[in-house]
């Protein structure tokens, strides 16, 4: 495999210095931590400083980076907490999207092929970038925090289902019974954890967590890999096996020692968040094409064309999933949470791409306005919703803590 110094050395310094600057300007504005890694992998990549070159190795990281991101959405995400009126407003929403953002991309493409791609791209919504957003705010356990989350679960999980619905080159038809494939093999998978099969283990992680065994993080990895292996072998797309696997881990983890499953946590995000995850949104920012986008008027118009597609799209169906009685400014700061996207949008985009489907200046406008989004809407929403100091205790009565079973509440980062 090949790699250069700048990946071996250069990644790593990038990621470290994210969080300083985070830490430097937190007392101005609440910047979120990917966008300083998009930019710094910009500044250093081929399209500015050249410094980073991308190799191999970055190819593979970031891809294993990706995976991990929807595996910890998935891992994140209680259901419970969110079933009911918060799951079924927000997939009405996102249905609304879906038929919205392909209507709308059918008019300014080329192509029905082009618009499928931006149509999806347009319905994604990034909740492995607000959810820890929500948690420094206090918001992550209220009626509006769980709000969010159910948007951000169905805008994850919706445009998965449909790319490999409509983008996986098969007729809808056979991708449908792939699906369906998936969905059964997977389905029995959670449906044993959720029956206790996985408490068997527990005593297993437990007498492993402080050695040098970790059985817990290697059956991360066993998990993770498997169904990704899964979808590839089905020639579905890999982030619908880590996103699904990430559910399934949660499960096995159900009745473990809370003392334990905190310290578990603690280590998968430390892997993923510490490791694979920055490696992923740094290379975005490497790999952007930057001149792609600036090379031509038409492409860069496109850039705040999709930014405020994205609130039209996305943003504004996503109000319907708002808690009964929710302000204008909470509606609003709704509408933004659920328009904020970025890792969808890349892995659709470079599907297109690859497919010849989308040209690179589009995929590059997109990509950047998902970048926009993440620095901009989140900011916006905090600042319309005013969370307060109080705010954990504004949760939602009788509700569990999102991400967390109803046992367990885990340390902030």
């Amino acid at each position: 495999m090949e790699y250069t110094i700048g990946t071996l050395v250069l990644f790593p310094a990038v990621a470290i210095t994210a969080p300083l600057l985070v830490r430097a300007v937190s007392r101005w504005i609440a910047i979120p931590l990917v966008v300083f890694e998009i930019l710094l992998g910009l500044l250093l990549g081929p399209a500015m400083l050249g410094w980073i070159v991308p190799d191999q190795l970055m190819a593979f990281l970031a891809d294993f980076g990706l995976a991990m991101l929807f595996f910890l959405a998935g891992n994140e995400i209680d259901f419970r907490a969110i079933r009911g009126r918060p799951l079924t407003r927000a997939a009405i929403g996102w249905i609304i999207s879906l038929a919205a953002g392909i209507g709308i991309a059918a008019l300014l493409s080329p192509d029905l092929a082009a618009a499928g791609f931006i149509g999806i791209a347009l319905t994604s919504t990034a909740l492995g970038t607000i959810m820890p957003v929500l948690r420094d705010s206090g918001d992550l356990r209220t009626p509006f925090g769980i709000s969010v989350i159910a948007l951000g679960a169905i805008g994850e999980f919706g445009p998965l289902l449909a790319i490999s619905l409509f983008l996986s080159g098969r007729s809808p038809l056979t991708a449908a019974l792939v699906l369906v494939a998936f969905a059964l093999i997977a389905g029995a998978a959670i449906w044993l954890a959720a029956r206790g099969v996985g408490r068997r283990l527990h005593r297993i992680i437990g007498a492993t967590m402080h050695t040098s065994g970790q059985f817990a993080v290697r059956l991360v990895v066993l998990v993770l890999v498997a169904l990704i292996a899964l979808s590839v072998e089905l020639g579905l797309d890999i982030l619908l096996g880590a996103f699904t696997a990430g559910v399934l881990y949660r499960l096995i983890l159900s009745g473990a020692p809370d003392r334990d499953v905190e310290f578990i946590e603690g280590k998968v995000e430390a892997l993923g968040y510490g490791f694979l995850v920055p490696i992923f949104f740094i290379a975005t920012g490497v790999t952007f094409d930057l001149e792609a986008l600036v090379g031509d008027v038409r492409t860069l118009v496109l850039l705040p064309v999709f930014l405020v597609l994205f609130l039209v799209v996305r943003g504004v169906p996503s109000m319907f999933a708002a808690p009964p009685g929710s302000s204008r400014r909470d509606l609003a700061a709704t509408a933004l949470f659920g328009a904020t996207g970025l890792p969808i949008i890349v892995a659709v985009t470079a599907i297109g791409v690859d497919a010849g489907d989308l040209s690179s200046g589009t995929a590059a406008a997109l990509v950047g306005a998902g970048m926009l989004s993440v620095l901009l809407f989140p900011l916006i929403a905090l600042a319309l919703h005013r969370p307060s100091a109080d705010a954990p205790s504004r949760r939602a009565p009788d509700a569990p803590s999102p991400g967390v079973d109803d046992e367990h509440v885990p340390a902030d980062d």
